[in-house]
Parts: structure tokens; C-alpha cells; sequence
């Protein structure tokens, strides 16, 4: 049975969506996988939702594993670093407890599922680990939101939701897996002329409620679970896999710059009726 290491802060209720999503797939026989774990960032007690997350996890009878990132920086005294900056001994420290205490599972592949820390060289060359962006494989880096607003200033064409393969660098593994979409032609043309009427020194011209910017939103939206589902059953068939050396490749060891699920998620949409 192919055995996934689930890490998550457990933070939203799209956390709880994102575990729910694969769970029932795994128990609907539509992924022949197995949740090993699932470590926690937090700790009971530290905030509502993530109290429901761990709840969640225990009834589905996962095993569970947790270690508070925050009370432990606040034990050694430290600041959270600042993004782009080395990682600090302490949080290379704060990687290597985690390992410890998940050492006696043998993931074949990780997933990060609303996982809010970055992290270090030797928890990435021990593990082959997996993330979500809400963009291309071409598109541009940084939180959703950002995405969205170059591709509006951009003018672009296309977006996509890519997995890529976690590296201490945000958001600069390679490409695991993708899906592409277009945010031009019905519903978009109407919206992209609406938008480029908006005057300059609007605020409508910046603003999460403009029609454009939520629509490519979900059109985006719709497709991340839905990736993570597919490129997991594509890891469990054999079609993907990442080398020893954490190159990608194909299922005949084929070194490959990401490999194309849309096709797959639109089939898995429309049987949705998405």
C-alpha cells in the first residue's frame, strides 16, 4: 500500500476540507493509498480550529503526531525569521524533533495540506515532499492572492495549480505536477473589458471583490483539491515519481519538467459537475 506523511498547522476549516477530500477518496477505494500520519504544527489547545482538525484526525483513527512550533519558539526565546533569510540553528533544531518524532513511519511521499512553516535541508533530502501553488508551473510566486493580481497586471492568458517538490527556497521546488486553465474567452472576455475601464487610482482597481480577480480565483479554487487528488493516485500508480537524486520522472525513470494532469482534473470536474 502506497503510505502518505500528512503535515498540516490545522489552522482553517480548508484544512479539514483538504484531509475530509482525501480520506473519502482513499475510503472510496478512488486512491489505493493509506494516510500514515498526520503531524500537527500545533498542539491541543492552541487555538479552536486546529482543537477540530486534531479531533478529526483521531476519529478517522490516523495516527497522530504533534509538536508546537510556537511554544517552542517561544521556549528558545526566538523571533520567527523573516522570509528569504537563513534558517536559524533553532528552527533547524525545530526540524529535527519533528523527525524524531516520526521516525518510525516510512512515508513513500509527503504532503504539505495548509502546513504554514518552510522546511530546512535535511527534512527535504530525508523526505520527498510535496506542496500546493495556485499557479502554472510559469506563473508567478507568492501567496494566492499576489498570483492573481500579476496575472491581471500581466495581461496573462492562462493560469494553473501546480505540486511541486519541497525545497528550503519558498515555492521553488521543481515542478511535481500541474493543471492549466484559461482566463480568457466565456466567462472572462466581459470581465478583463470591465476591469481595464476601472480608473487607475480606484479602489475598485485593487480589490479582492472585483469580478475578475474572483473569478480566476475560482477557477483556481476548484481545481487545488482535485490536483492533489489526482497527483496522488498518479504517485500510487506509478506514473510519477521522484528519484533518489529528487529529480522528477516518468514511469519509466524518465526525468520529466512536471507532468500534465488536466486532462485529468477537467474529466474529474465534469464527473463532479463542476
Amino acid at each position: 500500500m502506497y503510505k502518505l506523511g500528512w503535515f498540516s498547522t490545522g489552522r482553517s476549516e480548508g484544512s479539514q476540507r483538504l484531509l475530509r477530500s482525501i480520506h473519502d477518496c482513499i475510503e472510496a477505494g478512488e486512491i489505493s493509498a493509506e494516510i500514515e500520519f498526520v503531524f500537527c504544527s500545533r498542539e491541543p489547545g492552541e487555538a479552536e480550529l486546529t482543537d477540530v482538525y486534531l479531533k478529526l484526525v483521531e476519529d478517522y483513527g490516523i495516527p497522530l503526531v504533534y509538536f508546537s512550533y510556537q511554544n517552542y519558539r517561544r521556549a528558545r526565546g526566538e523571533r520567527t525569521p523573516p522570509p528569504g533569510t537563513p534558517m536559524p540553528q533553532w528552527r533547524i533544531d525545530y526540524d529535527r524533533e519533528v523527525m524524531s518524532r516520526i521516525k518510525d513511519f516510512q512515508p513513500d511521499l509527503c504532503i504539505l495540506a495548509g502546513f504554514m512553516l518552510i522546511f530546512g535541508e535535511e527534512m527535504c533530502q530525508k523526505y520527498n515532499i510535496i506542496n500546493l501553488h495556485p499557479a502554472s508551473p510559469h506563473g508567478p510566486t507568492g501567496i494566492w492572492q499576489n498570483v492573481i493580481w500579476e496575472l491581471i497586471e500581466s495581461g496573462a492568458r492562462e493560469s494553473g495549480v501546480m505540486m511541486h517538490l519541497v525545497i528550503p527556497e519558498l515555492d521553488r521546488g521543481p515542478v511535481v505536477t500541474y493543471c492549466t486553465y484559461p482566463i480568457r474567452g466565456e466567462p472572462f472576455d466581459h470581465l478583463w473589458e470591465e476591469w481595464a475601464k476601472i480608473p487607475v487610482d480606484s479602489p475598485e482597481k485593487h480589490s479582492e471583490d472585483n469580478p475578475l480577480f474572483k473569478t480566476i480565483r475560482q477557477h483556481g479554487f476548484i481545481r487545488e483539491i482535485p490536483l492533489i487528488i489526482t497527483t496522488i493516485r498518479a504517485f500510487s500508480e506509478g506514473r510519477v515519481k521522484v528519484s533518489p537524486n529528487k529529480q522528477i520522472t516518468d514511469d519509466d525513470g524518465k526525468p520529466i519538467s512536471g507532468y500534465d494532469l488536466t486532462t485529468d482534473i477537467e474529466e474529474y470536474l465534469r464527473k463532479k459537475g463542476a
